[in-house]
């Protein structure tokens, strides 16, 4: 047996209202980088499903930036940590340095043009920022000059080398280098609010700031003179720009805005040439915090939404002409629907976002309309596609549906007296809820029975009319569910281990059910029905085997291949492990298989797919 990595479908990056979001792409324009959580991810512009990811930051990462040779990245994180590793397409993505900048937040890094310098900004509390070698951390100049935090930095790539800071004390650094000396505050006075980003442009002739106060100045790249306002009465700015990048000819600049909107403009003429308005309402999740314009011949520009969303512009179009969706949040919750020809994944997170996933492409469709307002706690579907919906529950406390052919949430959702545990649903359309002290059958959006229990329910699973309920005291039963009838319990185990069941899963002929402990254990077991049975409509429960215990955490999901011959679980414990039912002693252990824990895997068969607290899908391939 062997499990390997297959394809991974980036998490989204991660936003912060009100503050700007470096995005980075490399020399080619191939790629960019960018932070999510406590990862960095470095995604293909032509196909987005296809990206790496860097996970050896431990604290919240806030920026990443390309050397100009494309072969090295340098990253920050909310503890003032700055990692240099290999990023080349066929690297092995190690670290080639670790260095502690400031006792405080990265908010930005630059690059100077020969790849060996690195100067790194932010809110410190000794120093807003510090230089060094990219290799060896050895300090090559001086931060000073500001009295709040610095929000951006840039380096001139040509000789004689040139350096800009700027932050929340409003005004712009002019450093000479190397090594980086404080030069003077051009322009002081000229921003009347915090400036959140600078860029010296590719010929090295120009400098531009941009800030909250709406305004964009230009400087000149070698002696920091100011050269003047860029402002245009009728069509400029009306919100903080959050983010400023040069056209690779250094004759354009594009801005990005609180205002929902992606400017360009003619430098020279200092008027906008292009405008591109996001969202018809004034819809914070449009504000526009990050924008980067790559060095590619079709001339596409990449801008962020406050929302985490990605937008390919181009000029050519007044709309973006691709967007890239997905999560930012931990995804907490994954099934798998059929309503059409190829199955779709569905996953529901932390901040209430579902998003339906077409599998061949890597690509990810929000759902529209009235969804949960918190975190998605669980989503099922029917097994058939007599039933084109997604239930999903949520901590609002509420049951919702969505169409999902046309990936929208419709109907009215369905309160619930309690907060919902999980969610399963059987072949005749039934919805079974898990809450606080009881497991409700729902039909059509209304009660339709209630399942009596001893115990307070942990987990769901149903296949065609059974339904399994694993109990916060371990205990286990089967009920049989059909419409209009009373709900039966036809088995039980009534203490299965000393933890409670908190994943459980049939396989796809409903021969075998897999229970899963908050002890990291998973019991196997085939459901038999005697002669007795037989008369009584009573069953029993057959162990097939309790060696599954690999995992250190809390067993999350299980997921059986179509012939249930194996299995595949995941934990809290932040890995995978592919098990086998001939030989039950042994495993294949995929170790961190998402950053901060597993919460899904759903086994297909295009291969196994996971999801977790990094706010990705995984994609793995299997061979038994």
């Amino acid at each position: 047996m062997s499990i390997v990595t297959d394809g991974i479908f980036a998490a989204l990056p991660t936003t912060t209202r009100g503050q700007p979001t470096p995005l980075s792409a490399d020399s080619k324009g191939e790629r960019i980088a960018y932070a999510s959580n406590k990862s960095i991810f470095l995604r293909s512009i032509d196909n987005p499903a296809e990206s790496t990811q860097y996970t050896q930051h431990t604290a919240p990462t806030t920026v990443a930036r390309f050397a100009p040779s494309g072969f090295y990245c340098a990253s920050g994180d909310a503890s003032g940590v700055v990692r240099v590793w290999d990023c080349s397409p066929n690297g092995s993505g190690a670290t080639k340095g670790e260095y502690s900048i400031i006792n405080g937040r990265i908010n930005d890094i630059a690059w100077d043009g020969d790849s060996q310098r690195i100067i790194a900004v932010g809110d410190g509390k000794q120093r807003y920022g510090h230089c060094v070698t990219a290799d060896s951390g050895n300090t090559v100049g001086e931060i000073s000059g500001h009295s709040a935090q610095v929000n951006a930095v840039s380096i001139r790539q040509q000789r004689p080398l040139r350096a800009a800071t700027a932050g929340d004390d409003k005004n712009l650094v002019f450093y000479h280098g190397a090594p980086f000396k404080f030069n003077g505050i051009p322009g002081r006075g000229n921003h009347s609010n915090f400036v959140y980003s600078v860029a010296f442009s590719p010929d090295g002739a120009h400098l531009v700031s941009v800030g909250g106060d709406k305004k964009i100045f230009l400087y000149d790249g070698k002696t920091g003179e100011v050269k003047g306002e860029m402002a245009d009465n009728t069509d400029g700015h009306n919100g903080s720009i959050f983010g400023v990048s040069w056209s690779k000819d250094s004759r354009s600049i594009v801005t990005c805005s609180g205002d929902r909107t992606v400017k360009i403009w003619d430098v020279e003429a200092g008027k906008v040439a292009h405008t591109w308005t996001f969202g018809e309402t004034m819809n914070v999740a449009d504000q526009q915090v990050g924008v980067v314009w790559p060095n590619r011949a079709d001339g596409t520009i990449i801008s962020l939404s406050l929302s985490g969303d990605l937008n390919y512009l181009n000029q050519s179009s007044p709309k973006p002409t691709k967007v890239i969706s997905g999560h930012s949040k931990n995804i907490t919750a994954l099934t798998v629907s059929s309503a059409d020809s190829e199955p779709t994944l569905w996953t529901g997170d932390y901040e209430g976002r579902l998003c339906a996933w077409d599998v061949p492409k890597g690509t990810a469709e929000t759902v529209e309309g009235d969804g949960h307002t918190s975190i998605i706690s669980g989503l099922t579907a029917p097994p058939t596609s007599k039933y084109p919906q997604v239930y999903s529950i949520g901590w609002d406390d509420k049951i919702r549906t969505v169409d999902a052919g046309g990936h929208t949430f419709h109907g009215k959702p369905t309160a619930l007296a309690s907060q919902p545990k999980a969610i399963t649903c059987t072949t005749d359309g039934l919805v079974v809820v898990a809450q606080l002290e009881s497991v409700i059958v729902y039909r059509d959006g209304e009660e339709d029975g209630e399942l009596p229990l001893k115990t307070s329910p942990s987990s769901l699973a149903a296949h065609g009319s059974t339904v399994a309920i694993g109990g916060s005291g371990s205990s286990l039963r089967i009920f049989s569910v059909v419409p209009g009838k009373a709900p039966r319990q036809s088995a039980v185990i009534n203490q299965v281990s000393a933890t409670a069941i908190t994943a459980l899963s049939f396989s796809s002929d409903g021969g075998l059910l897999a229970a899963g402990t908050a002890a990291g254990k998973i019991y196997v077991y085939t459901i038999s029905q005697g002669v007795a049975g037989l008369l009584s409509g009573s069953q029993t429960f057959d162990l097939v085997t309790d060696r599954w215990s690999a995992h250190s955490g809390k067993i999350t999901s299980i997921a059986f291949n179509p012939e249930g011959t194996h299995a595949v679980s995941g934990s809290l414990d932040t890995n995978i492990h592919l098990w086998s039912l001939k030989e039950p002693g042994k495993r294949v252990k995929i170790t961190n298989a998402h950053k901060e824990g597993v919460n899904g895997v759903a086994w297909l068969k295009d291969g196994v797919f996971s999801t977790g607290a990094d706010a990705t899908v995984k994609k793995w391939k299997v061979t038994l």
